[in-house]
């Protein structure tokens, strides 16, 4: 056993975006099991053609809505920066006291919450999925597959708590790796089954145990960094007060953009295949937000925090700007990525077993309106952290209603007026406008504005990922030659039409780095310079091997 590790030092220059780069690749291994455990899913229980796979992704939607919104969303805004500051401050026993207290409440909370849903749930299904209200079996299946997902909220919850721990400690790898557990376990519990009703229920118990397991790997991670937190009883501190106090404005703040897909699966329920749709678009246009935004804004929000407590000014505006340029530099050309091809995308690597040509082409239609709004998403997770850092819940809050009620105006005329394509497309709206308030309200606080050197480099990197897009697209209408001399080819189980979308990903992979040196939106020396580690950095691998 090491010795418990000190508190972070103050991060500088480079060590935001390794930290980021840690987290995100680690966040990249989950996101590829998680493609692997959607197309194993969408294969076992279809789309548009059996009652399953609606169910299923109707109990897998309602505790990932608020766990997004509270136990990673709200609670880790408020939570964060006040231990990060106890971290620095006051030391490490009374960090983890205060976390003790955090993580006593948080439980209660969910674990009521989970109890009520559940008691509820017959009723609530129908304001989550009037369309279900016709189909008596699927409306049944959908509500007990609900019930027994529901308590993956609370292990989420602590398994957030921990996470928090770690990154304010400057440790990453566990925060980053945990998901991969759920992925894991549905694999297992599901490539077995071959009822798609058999299936989505070994899915659903899935989950809840892949949340006992996520929240056992992120306690044993904390204790191993050092933290030696211990669950309380339920004591309404002044300092537990303060945190709910900042936690609800942040719930509604981090809530946009999890309310806004939840009121476009309301509006998807009326069609047949529609949940499954989204989903399947969701997997591929959350990739670069959960690598990219969420990476960046977890390593961000300790920096600020820490950067804000010393009166480092210096230091608060270096880590947004890079925060800004990275950010973009990843999101813009993902976005182009996926609206220059996303029918070929989604057919490529989903069409298969029940989840049928058709499918297909609807769910590529969702996914070319989700890539325009992809740089926002992204955006949205830079920004939020310079209002948390300094401790301000309510202008996000303020920003995400009007966000939610752009959605839903949008959302209501788009989809009567396009079909299930418009609620995407009202979805990323709502994103931009979002992005448009927290960036004026920024500025009008000269809390931060990009330089313009920043500025530059933004529509340098634009200029670099518009050119890839429009060779992608090109690249993709000749589809039928590219899988032509692959015809009859089979490699580890991949076909030509597997094979060939993963050549033409791996060729835009490698053409984009050339394209943004060569336009300037990123110089070779700034890639190499953000991911050196510096002397003074902190530190973002543990001591002890065990947790690699």
């Amino acid at each position: 056993m090491t010795e418990p590790t000190p508190p972070a030092a103050k991060a500088k220059s480079g060590g935001l975006i390794r930290s980021s780069m840690i987290f995100a690749g680690l966040t990249l291994v989950s996101r590829f099991m998680g493609l692997a455990r959607d197309l194993v899913i969408t294969a076992r229980l279809g789309a548009s053609q059996t009652i399953a796979a609606d169910a299923y992704y109707t109990a897998l939607a309602f505790p990932n809505l608020f766990r997004r919104i509270f136990a990673e969303g709200a609670f880790a805004a408020a939570f964060v920066p006040g231990y990060s500051r106890k971290l620095a401050g006051e030391g490490e026993a009374d960090a983890d006291r205060y976390a003790g207290d955090a993580l006593a409440t948080v439980a209660a909370a969910t674990v009521a919450l989970t109890i009520v849903a559940q008691l509820a749930m017959p009723w609530l299904m129908y304001a989550i999925n009037p369309g279900y209200a016709d189909e008596p079996a699927k409306f049944k299946l959908a509500v007990v597959l609900t019930q027994i997902t529901m308590p993956y909220l609370p292990c989420m919850a602590i398994a957030a708590l921990f996470s928090g721990v770690l990154n304010a400690r400057g440790r990453f790898i566990v925060s980053g790796f945990y998901p991969t557990v759920l992925n894991v376990v549905m694999l297992a519990v599901v490539l077995p089954q071959t009822d798609p009703v058999r299936a989505a229920y070994a899915a659903s118990f899935g989950v809840v145990v892949a949340g006992i397991g996520q929240a056992g790997l992120c306690w044993w991670g904390a204790r191993r960094s050092g933290a030696r937190i211990r669950l309380r009883a339920l004591r309404l501190t002044p300092e537990m007060k303060a945190l709910i106090r900042l936690a609800i404005p942040a719930a509604v703040a981090n809530s946009a953009t999890q309310i806004n897909i939840f009121i476009s699966g309301i509006l998807a329920s009326q069609v047949d295949g529609a949940r499954v749709w989204m989903n399947v678009a969701d997997r591929l246009y959350q990739l670069p937000m959960s690598l990219v935004g969420v990476a960046i804004g977890v390593a961000l929000l300790p920096r600020l925090s820490k950067a804000l407590q010393a009166e480092d000014h210096a230091d608060a505006q270096g880590a947004m700007d890079q925060a800004l340029v990275f950010g973009l530099a990843l999101s813009l050309p993902a976005g182009a990525a996926l609206m220059a091809m996303p029918v070929y995308l989604i057919d490529a690597l989903f069409t298969r077993g029940a989840f049928l040509a058709v499918d297909a082409q609807a769910t590529g239609a969702l996914l070319f309106h989700y890539g325009w709004g992809v740089p926002a998403f992204v955006l949205l997770r830079v920004l939020q952290p310079a209002f948390f850092a300094r401790q301000d819940t309510r202008t996000p809050m303020r920003v995400s209603l009007i966000s939610v009620a752009v959605n839903i105006a949008g959302g209501v005329g788009l989809f009567f007026l396009i079909g299930v394509p418009g609620i995407a497309a009202a979805t990323s709206l709502a994103a931009w406008i979002s992005v448009a308030q927290m960036s004026l309200a920024l500025r009008r606080r000269d809390t931060y504005r990009p330089t313009g050197r920043v500025w530059s480099k933004i529509a340098r990197t634009a200029a670099a990922s518009a050119a890839l897009g429009a060779g992608l697209f090109l690249v993709q209408l000749q589809r039928a030659a590219i899988e032509a001399p692959l015809a009859g080819v089979s490699v580890a189980g991949l076909g030509a039409k597997e094979i060939s979308v993963l050549a033409v990903c791996a060729l835009g992979a490698a053409l984009y780095p050339a394209l943004l040196f060569a336009f300037g939106g990123v110089t070779p020396a700034e890639a190499r310079a953000a991911l050196r580690r510096r002397k003074g950095d902190a530190p973002v691998a543990p001591a002890d091997p065990g947790l690699s």
